[in-house]
């Protein structure tokens, strides 16, 4: 799994957990980064940031390079965990 970095401030974002594709064009629009997030050290919860494929810069190996200037242009959507 490769970690995904945002060449803006360095940080880390996370991993690509699955990407946007365009039914007819066959083109990737985005790509979903998924992090697991914690409240209190203790409890976590999923957070999905879409990065649009026009900010990725660079696929590495490694890692995959995205130039994102600022979190608020990055869609955030926060998923509560289900207990079963």
């Amino acid at each position: 799994m490769k970690d995904v970095v945002n060449v803006s401030d360095g940080k880390r974002l996370g991993n690509i957990g699955d990407i946007d594709i365009d039914i007819d064009t066959g083109k990737i629009r985005a790509v979903i980064i998924s992090k697991q997030a914690r409240m209190l050290g203790l409890f976590g919860k999923e957070v999905e940031f879409v990065i649009p494929w026009e900010q990725i810069m660079k696929i590495g190996e490694d890692v995959i390079l995205v130039k994102v200037d600022h979190v608020n242009s990055v869609t955030e959507s926060i998923q509560t965990p289900t207990i079963s």
